[in-house]
Order: C-alpha cells, then structure tokens, then sequence
C-alpha cells in the first residue's frame, strides 16, 4: 500500500512538472488573446495515466505553482494576475477538462471513448473559456469563440490524436511492469 503511493504521489510530482515544462511553450496566433499551448496535451497524458484524481492533482499541483509566482502559465508567466487576463476561463476549464475525460478514461478502456472523453473534456474547456473571455474582453460569445475556439480545433485534434496513440501504450507498459494507478474498470 505504502508502495503504491509512493508511486502515485511521484507521478503526480513529474506529471506536474511536466505541465509546468510544456505548459510555457506558446505560440501566439494574431487573431487571438489566447495563446496556443501544450497544457491540455499533458493534462490528458496525466488523467489517462494515472486516473482523473490523481491528474486532476497534477494540474492543480501546476496551477497553484504558477499562482505562486512560477513562471509555469503560457510565455513563461507566472502569478495570481493570470486569473485576471483572457485565459483565466481555461485555466479553470482544464479541472472540468481532466475530470470528465479522466472519468471516462477509466470506465472505457475503448479508443472511441477516450476520444469522446477528451472532446467533450475540451469542449468544457472551450467553455468556460469562452464564457471568461467574452465577459473579460467585453466581446459577444459568439466572438469570442472565433478568437478563442476556432483557431484551435485544429490543433487540439492533433494532440487528442497524439494521446490515443501513446497513452494506451505506456498505460499497457506500466501495467505489465506492475504499476498501476487506478482499478481498471474495463466498461464493466
């Protein structure tokens, strides 16, 4: 038991980190507020490795560690301010993100879930947002999801595509070595 934790709790320490390296790398698009980053690609990493609690604590691990100050937020920005900028609604969707697609991530082990899962996760995402930037911005929603939506189907797509293609491997690697997160529930 006290092994198993162990174990868990590291990974929610490197699955944090990790977030906290892939996170800053950002691409800004001309059209948009919102920058284009790598945090949702390791948030679905995270849940579909070690279940929707423990990723839901990785990311939660990285954002209070970017409100300290860290410089862990999208272009390498840090601090409490963050929550006041035009990405504060993704910041808070990604918790609803890596719950909902880590839920299913652990009732279905089919490939056709997990990829509903994180659409759906993404599409909480998308939501709330949208929601933030639209008030923040002062922009209609409508408006705020081409800003913040639109330019960024394409790219999310890539990395849920990336996610089902080396999440059920290294899932399946770490369960052959004996390492395992969360019961498998396997649809049942």
């Amino acid at each position: 038991m006290y092994k198993t934790k162990i174990y868990q709790m590291t990974a929610i320490g490197l699955m944090a980190a990790l977030t906290c390296v892939f996170g800053p790398m950002a691409l800004n698009i001309p059209i948009s507020p919102v920058p284009i980053s790598l945090t949702n690609l390791v948030i679905f990493f995270s849940v579909y490795i070690l279940g929707w609690k423990a990723g839901c604590t990785s990311y939660l691990v990285y954002l209070f560690l970017g409100l300290a100050g860290l410089p862990v937020f999208s272009g390498y920005t840090g601090g409490a301010g963050k929550l006041l900028g035009p990405t504060r609604g993704y910041l808070i969707g990604f918790i609803f993100m890596a719950a909902v697609s880590g839920l299913l991530f652990e009732r279905f082990h089919k490939r056709t879930m997990d990829f509903f899962g994180m659409i759906l996760g993404t599409a909480l995402a998308y939501l709330f947002g949208t929601a933030w930037l639209a008030w923040q911005a002062q922009m209609k929603f409508a408006e705020a999801m081409v800003a913040g939506v639109i330019p960024f189907i394409p790219g999310d797509l890539v990395k849920i595509i990336l996610i089902l293609m080396i999440g059920p491997e290294v899932r399946r690697r770490l369960n052959k070595a004996g390492i395992s997160f969360y019961k498998e529930n396997n649809g049942k």
